[in-house]
């Protein structure tokens, strides 16, 4: 009577008006192995930066023991600095290279002193980017109206450092009118060194509304008056040009620069000084022989200026520099507060906005406090920023043999692809559009200098949806396809299959949202892990380890965040969230946490209809020999039944955890929002071979007893 009662609650779940209980079968082929893993390496989360102050409010005692109990075994330190154009101070100690100015290339000490608790990033005085991948807080000095500021390239881009001609790295600027308006001159102010060769060139035929909204049939193409070699144009100082006698009507122009003067300013001491080019401010617009009308707009935000993109930023700044709204936690902090298990750690050092030498002393650093970093992560996020796939492939290399210089047997890889399909627009050659994804060029650039071993392992984040207002039910469908495409696409663009792939951040989306609150968010995570995996994906990094409280959405006016926990602005934990018992379901019950090989089988879902089923089925052969199959229905409306085939009958019962409806269920209120119930999975038996109930929206787990 007991079990039969078990069984009963296990299998019948209320219908709502107007959905239906509808059916398939789940089988599993014990025998038939995809793939193998083991949670304590694969099933990892990540830390990244937060505002100043945060990080004593989260490593507390208290939020430490909460963090590690969702199982959650390796740490990916996430590094926001990248993100925000910003030099990484992983050690506030360290030296100047023009110590006596306190300015110039930084690089943090590597003596053992007292622990690190936490580190800083410091804003890029040099920037040319309007927009960043963080908060959007900076500005471009090409179109901010202060002539005596100006952008400047990397120097690192120079021949000098990377061994290659000055062809191979052009250093470009893009300027974006909004929309499409009449160009015939443009007004340069050079800084110091400045370009001696380049072009002046714009967006033809069809007009991408963004840089990452490529138009097939449009490319670069140079004004007719555009070419400049030399001559007065290219000496320097205060130049306009007359680029055509007639108008061109284009959203897109960009300055292509091929030779540096390689000057200097006066009383400079640091050849990096003279490498690359210097704008102090551009003018775009129309001439008509005696009068130049300027239409760009000039301010210090991204709402007042007219936008630009630039192919590098020299990575120079000054100790007034540190942005004082956000830290990293420090080195010591994260390896003393526990966790990290006593596990290794994927660390991350600045490649884009940071030197070799800085890499390098944090390799240092960690390797004389005997930390478990065996592998290194090069770079956040480059396809993100824009930067061509060979002038990042430059700054890798360099980056590699710094880090080797400290400890040849490193294992080296990147780049945290912000997405496997970018195509960088800005980088594309004259006359063509190239097709090719940011990846594949990345590969190719980076064999070509030598430096294959180099990627050990590609990373990438998974953030799908941006347009979080769309329907969860409709993006829930498209995650499958969107993992399996993602992999396919990093495959065919020359990464071997020998070569690992690590999801290094995942989350529903970037931007806040209601749907990472709900059981949309629970579904989300639990399919990404067992796909990616069963897919031959090798590590994967939840993001939003840390308490967090919510924030209103920017695409879409609803509150949540990517979290395990709902906290207070003090980062006191005020519940769970279905990700943090989704996460326990797949650490715990589908997986064993105490780690060891781990064999997914195939398993396929069928019915009678044939249009896909909105379930998952993913299978596992635990050490200790017992299957577990985790079942999702991403049907928002409807309850299923599936009958399970393959498990072994040796029991009368398994085990079940299941998180639905009647155990978790969002209420939006804005920032009050709270799950109510929110009792965490239901444990339950089942009868071997009984149908298992799936409700709308839900996470299951059937285990062997």
């Amino acid at each position: 009577m007991f079990r039969r009662a078990l069984t009963l609650l296990a299998c019948v779940a209320p219908v709502t008006a107007g959905a239906q209980r509808l059916h398939a079968t789940v089988t599993i082929s014990p025998h038939d192995s995809i793939s193998a893993f083991d949670p304590v390496r694969s099933l990892g989360s990540t830390i990244d930066g937060h505002i100043q102050g945060a990080t004593g409010r989260i490593f507390t005692p208290a939020n430490v023991a909460a963090m590690k109990s969702a199982n959650f075994h390796p740490i990916s330190y996430r590094l926001r600095t990248e993100l925000g154009i910003e030099a990484w101070h992983w050690n506030p100690r360290g030296s100047w290279s023009d110590a006596a100015h306190d300015e110039g290339y930084w690089t943090s000490s590597d003596a053992l002193a007292a622990p690190i608790r936490v580190s800083y990033g410091y804003n890029l005085p040099r920037r040319g980017n309007t927009i960043d991948q963080a908060g959007d807080d900076g500005y471009s000095r090409l179109t901010d109206g202060d002539t005596t500021s100006f952008w400047k390239s990397n120097p690192y881009l120079d021949s000098i450092y990377t061994g290659e001609s000055a062809a191979r790295h052009p250093q470009w600027v893009v300027i974006d009118l909004e929309r499409n308006r009449n160009v015939n001159a443009i007004r340069i102010m050079w800084g110091t060194p400045f370009a001696s060769s380049y072009d002046v060139q714009y967006w033809s035929g069809e007009q991408p509304r963004g840089p990452d909204d490529n138009a097939d049939d449009a490319g670069w193409k140079t004004f007719p008056d555009g070419a400049v070699r030399n001559g007065l144009a290219g000496s320097g100082g205060d130049v306009t040009i007359w680029l055509a006698r007639q108008t061109v009507s284009t959203r897109w122009i960009r300055i292509l620069l091929h030779t540096s003067s390689r000057t200097a300013p006066n009383a400079s001491k640091d050849v990096r000084d003279s490498l690359g080019f210097a704008i102090r401010e551009l003018y775009i617009g129309r001439d008509n022989g005696a009068t130049f009308v300027d239409i760009t707009r000039r301010g210090r935000s991204l709402n007042t200026q007219t936008r630009t993109y630039t192919s590098s930023t020299d990575p120079w700044h000054r100790a007034s520099d540190r942005d004082v709204g956000t830290e990293q936690p420090g080195i010591d902090l994260l390896f003393g507060s526990g966790m990290t298990r006593g596990l290794p750690m994927l660390l991350p050092v600045g490649v884009y906005y940071d030197t070799p030498a800085n890499a390098a002393s944090l390799l240092r650093y960690v390797r004389k406090r005997h930390y478990a970093v065996p592998r290194v992560e090069l770079g956040e996020e480059p396809d993100g920023q824009f930067i061509a796939p060979a002038d990042f492939a430059a700054l890798y290399a360099q980056a590699a043999d710094s880090l080797r210089s400290v400890d040849p047997r490193v294992v080296l890889g990147g780049p945290s692809l912000q997405d496997a399909q970018t195509k960088v627009m800005m980088a594309w050659k004259e006359g063509t559009t190239d097709e090719r994804s940011w990846l594949s060029d990345f590969v190719r650039a980076l064999s070509e200098t030598g430096h294959a071993r180099d990627l050990a392992f590609v990373s990438f984040e998974f953030y799908p949806f941006d347009d979080i207002c769309n329907g969860t039910a409709r993006q829930l469908a498209q995650v499958p396809n969107k993992i399996s495409s993602a992999i396919a696409q990093m495959r065919s663009d020359g990464v071997p299959p020998t070569v690992p792939l690590f999801m290094t951040e995942y989350g529903y989306s970037a931007f806040s949202a209601e749907a990472e609150m709900d059981r949309a968010g629970a579904i989300f995570v639990a399919q990404t892990v067992a796909q990616f995996l069963s897919l031959g994906g090798t590590e994967t990094y939840f993001y939003g380890t840390e308490p967090s409280s919510m924030d209103r959405g920017i695409n879409c006016p609803t509150w949540g965040d990517n979290t395990l926990f709902l906290a207070d602005d003090d980062r006191h934990i005020i519940a769970k969230n279905s990700t943090y018992h989704t996460a326990r379901m797949i650490t715990t019950a589908w997986a064993d946490s105490d780690g060891g090989s781990h064999t997914m089988l195939a398993t396929r879902v069928t019915t009678l209809s044939k249009k896909a089923p909105p379930i998952g089925a993913f299978s596992v052969r635990r050490p200790d020999g017992r299957i577990a199959v985790l079942l999702l229905n991403r049907d928002s409306l409807n309850t299923w039944t599936v009958d399970v085939r393959g498990l072994a009958s040796a029991h009368d019962t398994l085990d079940a955890w299941r998180l639905s409806a009647a155990e978790y269920e969002w209420h939006a209120a804005g920032a009050k929002g709270r799950a109510r119930p929110n009792s965490g999975p239901r444990k339950m038996l089942l009868a071997t071979g009984a149908p298992v109930t799936l409700p709308p929206y839900s996470v299951t787990v059937v285990r062997e007893r």
